[in-house]
């Protein structure tokens, strides 16, 4: 691949017919047929930390393949298989069931049971073929030919499977219970099932990592339920919010999220304290600086946690040298990390690339939002020289010809285009259609980098350096003039996505402005129009602001980034809307959203076609997009945030509230918010709410929006 991180790296569409499962434990994932088998010829597999450990996974029973019934999720690590043997020959039904229980967590484990519904016994073989290529993500997602050579052996009644790698040894070892026979590549067992009862056997696949095996999370012998995995999933659901509302449609998108951002966490070994949001499942199970701070920033009213996580866990990543490969400098926070064994193929040499333009002040601005909703003073001062470092980046690297903006351009073939959040190769485009050339500036980063500015400034009035609190207020100041002079574009009314190599306004009406809106970089007289280009016909499709305006020359309702619409881009619009006071414009798109998701089965994809809603009556998917998706999990967060118009500032010890909450959701009450050391509840009526929770802790409540700060 010669650009590995671009959207059309995506695995190819499987048809319509073809629904593939995906159970997740961290970084490690299993993507099978829904029978429950792993297909060598697919996309699909055992993968722990980017390397697919299962390529093979068939399970037989004399010799027949089990007719599929149904699939149950019992929880995102853990799915039910059920199947069916074909009847024997002269009888009308089938009576041998088939369940196959599978749970992941660094590694699988497997139990298969045969139920015998009969009056008679039966006798059958019970067979498991299994194939490991050690294959990393990239080489899978691009259907290339695996480079490594495996070798198979056994070894006290189990499959050891060897990779050939010669500068990384790796093993997996398939072990079942019930002594079966293993030879050539597959586990069988000869078993007895009594009449009207079952048999269990039990396979665990571990990998083992330069000699060293993996601690299976689910191990025999052992309660699934009082595992590490059910018992943070437990914690993560009594800690989410909790909403109650007489409109379903906002009920169970706000219920779906929560379990699907539970399911995405990732947990460090090294730092179990310091959870982190995978981008998206199934090929995005890892860290990428711009997701896991968003998503991190959408979670801060029910779970400040994982914020720390997550900036903890960036600064640790932080770029420390320049190196072209993998676009690292001193610095700045990366795009993604990867680990699989063909990293230094797929990133330039490295397992992290540092490809992203906006990650860096996204960075600073998490930190000073942190230490808003109370977040603990130590832990927010001891990540203030990675701050620092990031601002250092933003003013020399990101600011390479100085002029006071953020620019990119790529410094390797094998990186990003494009270095945004819309970063397909042509995402970033004239009116006309023509793509602009880097380095470019972004509207929404120098938004981003204006509220980092803010952010510091803020963070260091806190600590009652006035000085320094005095220079990157006076920065923010200097940026924002500047942004109104030069992102203006005054015969159309709105502002340019961004400004091209010769300095040039690229023209072209786009959802950027909407995230200018969220930090605050929008003069007030320009708001207005801002907002009312977002919610024309042009941009609003019915199901959400699009990305790019359907008048414009680039515009494709089934493009990535030219035409679709983005559920958390349209939550960060939405907010920005509601912070400039267009409450019903942030309501329309809050609904818009909220409806749009019970077409989808009540999970927000990562995006979708951005077809006008009177054209068609259902959003339309776009056919390889990522579910369940981090920022797209939180997007109903964020909107029911926006909507509640709640704003703590801890170190004042004030909070402010004033809900907007359209008829239907009403009565609404949201309870599990967290602001410092307490857990409140809103509950909104028609002409009233109240605030519950506050006890003991002292906190001034403001019935009003929180005033836009101004620089």
């Amino acid at each position: 691949m010669t650009e590995p991180w671009s959207s059309e790296e995506s695995p190819p569409d499987q048809g319509s017919s073809y629904s593939p499962v995906t159970v997740i434990e961290g970084s490690t994932f299993c993507i099978s047929e829904p029978d429950g088998d792993i297909l060598p010829d697919r996309p699909q597999g055992l993968f722990v930390r980017d390397t697919r450990m299962l390529s093979r996974w068939e399970l037989r029973v004399d010799g027949l393949e089990p007719q599929p019934l149904t699939v149950q999720h019992d929880e995102p690590f853990a799915a039910t298989f059920l199947g069916r043997m074909p009847p024997r020959a002269g009888t009308a039904d089938s009576t041998l069931l088939v369940i196959r229980r599978r749970y992941v967590g660094d590694g699988m484990r497997e139990d298969v049971t045969l139920r015998n519904t009969s009056a008679k016994p039966k006798r059958c073989t019970l067979a498991l073929s299994a194939e490991a290529d050690f294959a990393d993500l990239f080489e899978v997602k691009g259907r290339s030919r695996p480079r490594t050579i495996a070798s198979t052996a056994t070894a006290d009644n189990s499959l050891v499977i060897t990779s050939g790698r010669r500068e990384r040894r790796q093993e997996l070892r398939i072990t079942g219970d019930e002594n079966p026979q293993v030879a050539d590549g597959v586990l069988s067992w000869r078993l007895a099932v009594p009449a009207q009862s079952e048999r269990t056997v039990s396979v665990e696949v571990v990998p083992v990592d330069d000699g060293v095996a993996m601690k299976l999370r689910h191990p025999r012998g052992h309660s699934v339920e009082r595992t590490l995995p059910a018992r943070r999933l437990r914690k993560w659901r009594r800690r989410g919010p909790q909403v109650r509302t007489p409109d379903r449609n906002l009920a169970e998108v706000l219920s779906t999220s929560v379990e699907d951002l539970g399911a995405l966490r990732i947990f460090d070994p090294e730092h179990p304290r310091w959870p982190v949001v995978a981008a998206g499942a199934p090929w995005f199970m890892a860290l990428f600086g711009r997701d896991s701070l968003l998503t991190a920033w959408m979670l801060l009213p029910w779970d400040p946690g994982l914020a720390l996580g997550t900036l903890r866990t960036l600064a640790v990543w932080q770029g420390a040298e320049a190196d072209p490969a993998s676009e690292e400098e001193p610095g700045k926070i990366l795009h993604e990390v990867r680990f699989g064994p063909a990293a230094s193929f797929a990133l330039g040499g490295r397992s992290a690339y540092f490809g992203s333009v906006d990650a860096t002040p996204l960075f600073v601005m998490l930190l000073g939002e942190l230490l808003r909703w109370g977040g603990k003073e130590s832990a927010v001062a001891g990540l203030l020289p990675h701050a620092d470092r990031a601002l250092e980046w933003i003013e020399t690297y990101g600011d390479a010809d100085g002029d006071g903006f953020v620019e990119y351009a790529r410094k390797t073939s094998h990186g990003l285009v494009n270095q945004g959040w819309k970063d397909s190769w042509d995402g970033i485009n004239f009116a006309d259609g023509t793509i602009a050339e880097a380095p470019i500036a972004l509207a929404e980063v120098q938004g981003y980098t204006y509220a980092a500015y803010r952010a510091r400034a803020y963070l260091a009035q806190h600590a009652g350096d006035e000085r320094v609190a005095s220079r990157w207020r006076k920065k923010a100041k200097q940026l924002k003039r500047a942004f109104n002079e030069q992102f203006w574009v005054a015969d159309k009314g709105w502002y340019a996505i961004g400004l091209d190599k010769d300095k040039r306004q690229i023209d072209a009406l786009a959802s950027n402005m909407g995230h200018c809106l969220w930090t605050g970089i929008v003069d007030k007289d320009r708001a207005a129009s801002v907002a009312r280009h977002l919610m024309s016909a042009e941009m609003f499709s019915g199901w959400g602001i699009r990305t790019l305006g359907s008048s414009m020359g680039a515009y494709n309702p089934m493009s990535y980034h030219n035409g679709s619409v983005w559920p958390h881009d349209n939550a960060i619009c939405a907010a920005g809307l509601m912070r400039y006071g267009f409450v019903d414009q942030a309501q329309r798109v809050t609904n818009a959203i909220v409806e749009s998701s019970r077409l989808f089965g009540y999970r927000l994809p990562e995006l979708f076609c951005g077809f006008a809603r009177h054209e068609f009556s259902v959003p339309v998917p776009y056919p390889t997009s990522c579910s369940p998706q981090a920022w797209a999990a939180a997007a109903p967060l964020l909107l029911l945030h926006s909507l509640l118009r709640f704003t703590p500032e801890m170190s004042t010890g004030q909070l402010w509230c004033a809900p907007e909450v359209p008829e239907q959701y009403l009565p609404l009450r949201v309870s599990g918010l967290r602001v410092g050391k307490s857990r409140l509840a809103v509950e909104i009526g028609a002409g009233r709410w109240e605030i519950t929770g506050l006890e003991p802790v002292s906190i001034e409540v403001i019935p009003s929006p929180r005033p836009a700060r101004s620089s």
